[in-house]
């Protein structure tokens, strides 16, 4: 049902920006923005992990130099018939972690310092299971694909706005439409479709690691440091929000409606819920 969801709100969100071309250049505007559109996501395909490490100043550890780590990141991938990532740590007080890659094949797991510091065992082991899961479930693909088409559908509203759509077929109602109400509905789209995919890697994180509450400790404890710990790389680039384990971001007023995830206390229920029912899979700790 989630991958039915996220497919539904992926088509949604590339029907919106084939319309806002329409609205910019009619006809001949869609089929710029659809070959705009796949130029992008080809630069994204191949290149999204390597700019994000880089906008965070991230650096590849291995076994000398972050043994316990590692080793648990391998734990996990071999639980879940996964290639060894790469793993990578940002020097960032806030404790959270991301994942990022095209594929299995060329993925990367990425923590902060503070959450090395702030998390003991078992709760890393929870965090990283649910990375390891968006890797599995090739969310870091479906979330680079998002962001990409929601940032192009932005890019189109400036354009719209600067140069007034000269061959927009709905004259000022299609410039307002796309300046004004296409982004904030690509953002709505994008932070749901985000949100749907957290749920899933919780869920099968704590498959993983066969203990659900290892993860719902973990999102507590991160959820309330990350809350008064500023993220100055996310603030920087808050378009990559929505690959973090927590949002990095704070805000208030309408922070919920466009929250890129799932409110922590509901992911904590239901992480306890499934650790009320019979014995899920065991992980490697079982």
């Amino acid at each position: 049902m989630n991958l039915l969801r996220t497919g539904l709100l992926l088509t949604a969100l590339t029907a919106l920006f084939l319309f806002a071309g329409f609205l910019i250049g009619g006809e001949a505007g869609m089929v710029v923005a659809l070959l705009f559109a796949t130029a992008t996501n080809l630069f994204a395909y191949w290149n999204s992990d390597k700019v994000l490490l880089s906008l965070y100043g991230a650096r590849q550890v291995d076994e000398t130099t972050e043994p316990d780590l590692v080793h648990t990141v391998r734990q996990i991938a071999g639980q879940a018939a996964l290639p060894m990532p790469k793993v990578y740590v940002v020097q960032n007080d806030q404790p959270n972690a991301f994942a990022t890659g095209r594929n299995p094949e060329h993925a990367a797991v990425c923590v902060t310092s503070g959450l090395l510091a702030r998390v003991n065992g078992e709760e890393l082991a929870g965090v990283l299971a649910h990375e390891l899961s968006h890797v599995r479930n090739r969310d870091t693909l479906t979330m680079t694909i998002t962001a990409t088409i929601a940032g192009a559908v932005a890019m189109l509203a400036n354009f719209a706005y600067f140069f007034g759509g000269r061959r927009n077929p709905l004259g000022l109602i299609g410039v307002i439409l796309i300046a004004i109400v296409a982004p904030i509905a690509a953002m709505l789209v994008q932070m749901a479709v985000s949100r749907t995919r957290e749920f899933e890697a919780d869920r099968m994180g704590a498959e993983l690691s066969g203990r659900p509450l290892w993860l719902a400790s973990a999102l507590q404890k991160i959820d309330r440091v990350a809350a008064v710990t500023d993220n100055p790389q996310a603030d920087a680039n808050p378009a990559t929000a929505h690959l973090f384990i927590v949002n990095p971001l704070h805000g208030g007023g309408l922070s919920g409606l466009f929250s890129s995830h799932p409110a922590t206390e509901e992911r904590i229920r239901r992480l306890r819920a499934m650790a009320e029912q019979p014995p899920v899979q065991p992980g490697p700790w079982a």
